[in-house]
């Protein structure tokens, strides 16, 4: 798993118990989600369709780092399917993990369409594609 954000733990992202807020780190899992599919389907009109359960694992405090990571479990014809690991960057001890997360490829009305991918690509290799078929 690539682990892509960091984030510092802040006081306004704190619960009464002085911990982590769960709906802080799932919003930030969300919006991770989001700008990982965006990305890699080459597309700005991406969205939330489900998250299966999400695993409390252990909390974080006040000062601490985390970091989101994000896989592709599978490439749909009109969606992409993650998982995602929230971490301590200093212990790696797991806070939150979620197995499933579905992002669906939209159009312009705002309905499912196909983005016709199939693997992880990485933006470098993009670019290098897109300057290679520049020089020839």
């Amino acid at each position: 798993m690539r682990f892509h954000t960091r984030k510092w733990v802040k006081p306004e992202d704190l619960n009464a118990n002085g911990t982590l807020f769960g709906g802080k780190v799932l919003a930030w899992i969300d919006e991770e989600a989001a700008l990982y599919s965006i990305v890699q389907l080459e597309s700005k009109k991406v969205v939330t369709k489900y998250i299966s359960e999400i695993n409390f694992m252990s909390t974080a405090m006040k000062g601490d780092i985390i970091e989101i990571g994000i896989e592709v479990i599978k490439f749909g014809t009109t969606s992409i399917s993650l998982n995602c690991e929230v971490r301590n960057k200093m212990t790696h001890e797991s806070i939150v993990t979620v197995d499933n997360i579905i992002m669906v490829n939209l159009d312009e009305s705002g309905n499912p369409a196909p983005h016709g991918k199939t693997k992880v690509e990485f933006v470098k290799d993009r670019l290098a594609k897109k300057e290679k078929e520049g020089l020839s």
